[in-house]
């Protein structure tokens, strides 16, 4: 045991003692936080092989899931809000306060608020943000407990008191769904679904009503899930079961015959091929893109020797190494005003069908429509309000108020 058994130690030194080591583990802690914001910030996951910080963290660091996921976003949030460091070093703030508030910090309210959650609980920390962010009721309901796998309950207990990340984060660091294991090969799966998703089911079922148990909602996923992974396979890597014996050609240096991605695919098995200096191999298994091995600008051709599978963030530290950190960062700042021209363009045209249907020309439409560029995040509803304004302004005598109770909604 040695250093591990402390039977011997006096009562008043053991109680000093805890309180040093929990002081030591504090500050600890924060710096492990300032390494891990430090860390992530310069991406230097990448080239030790890995897609995420989260990956890294987990299979590098040996961090559990949940550890990985606290320590990341408290991390983060710790970034943009330095304060954090000192609070959780001096014990003013734990690991789980961080994750709470880091989805409601924001510069007008960040110093405010962490002062108000001052050596608070959880609980206490919850009946904040509550107060602050009122959420809708739950609806009323009564389960007998008892009639419940201990592992749906954990599952319900996680999704309740789960604190969702940024939609900007990557998807393999959110805080994972539950799909707990129950048995040998049998696993529960609880997720909640929106209107569509409960009427594509409910109809799946009826038309599989002749074939199977319908009421089986595991055997319809299994058919539904069957279907989407054939048809996700076919789309990605081109497989079929008939393929042609002579492919389409095209004049796009770029374009990858499907026979390529075949053979590519088999020969990589599903998995990016980047390797550390070390020789380990990144486990990514999803996001991935076929790459050329020797860059197109530079003349690689799209054979099966001259591709390979990557994950997304290994393409593109591979194309940063050939061409440089400025040249990736204008292709990205491209894409992004790329992206956004077209959310605007969308937010304008959208709104076009509704004008047209009070009676507007597609001339007038389109230029009552163009103000609604500069609003994209606003509702449809709004937009179309926006819209109207520009015969409004014009004394339009087609324009009516009334015509706005007819506004989508």
């Amino acid at each position: 045991m040695g250093k591990y058994s402390l039977s011997h130690v006096s009562d008043a030194a053991l109680a000093r003692d805890l309180a040093a080591a929990v002081a030591g583990d504090r500050a600890s802690t924060a710096i492990l936080l300032a390494h891990i914001a430090e860390f992530d910030a310069r991406k230097l996951y990448v080239p030790a092989a890995h897609p995420s910080m989260y990956s890294y963290c987990v299979h590098e660091l040996k961090l559990s899931e949940e550890a990985a996921f606290k320590r990341i976003h408290a991390a983060r949030a710790a970034r943009r809000f330095p304060a954090i460091f000192g609070a959780v070093a001096d014990g003013r703030l734990h690991l789980s306060a961080v994750v709470m508030l880091a989805l409601h910090l924001t510069p007008e309210n960040g110093a405010e608020l962490l002062t108000a959650a001052t050596h608070r609980s959880k609980a206490e920390i919850e009946k904040l943000l509550a107060e602050r962010s009122p959420r809708p009721d739950l609806p009323e309901q009564v389960v007998p407990m008892s009639a419940l796998q201990p592992a749906l309950v954990m599952a319900a207990q996680h999704t309740l008191g789960r604190v969702e990340p940024p939609a900007s984060e990557r998807a393999e660091e959110h805080a994972p769904q539950k799909l707990a294991p129950l048995s040998r090969q049998r696993y529960a799966l609880q997720p909640t679904v929106d209107q569509e998703t409960y009427d594509l089911l409910r109809q799946a079922q009826a038309l599989l009503g002749h074939q199977l148990n319908s009421s089986d909602i595991a055997q319809v996923l299994t058919r539904a899930l069957r279907l989407l992974v054939r048809h996700l396979e076919r789309r990605k890597f081109a497989a079929t079961d008939r393929p042609r014996r002579r492919g389409r050609s095209s004049l796009n240096p770029r374009h990858i015959p499907a026979a390529v991605k075949r053979a590519v695919r088999e020969r990589d098995q599903d998995q990016c091929t980047f390797r550390s200096d070390s020789g380990r191999r990144c486990p990514a298994r999803t996001r991935l893109e076929f790459d050329h091995i020797e860059p197109v600008a530079c003349g690689g051709q799209a054979t099966v020797e001259g591709m390979r599978l990557r994950c997304r963030a290994h393409n593109q530290y591979g194309a940063g190494c050939t061409f440089g950190a400025g040249f990736m960062d204008r292709k990205r700042q491209q894409v992004r005003e790329a992206a956004a021209a077209a959310k605007r363009k969308q937010a304008a045209e959208e709104v076009i069908p509704y004008l047209r249907a009070l009676g507007f020309r597609a001339d007038e439409s389109r230029a009552a429509a163009a103000p609604c560029e500069a609003t994209p995040d606003a509702s449809l509803e709004q937009r179309a309000k926006l819209a109207l304004t520009y015969f409004a302004d014009r004394h339009c005598t087609r324009w009516r108020p009334a015509t706005v109770a007819a506004l989508p909604t």
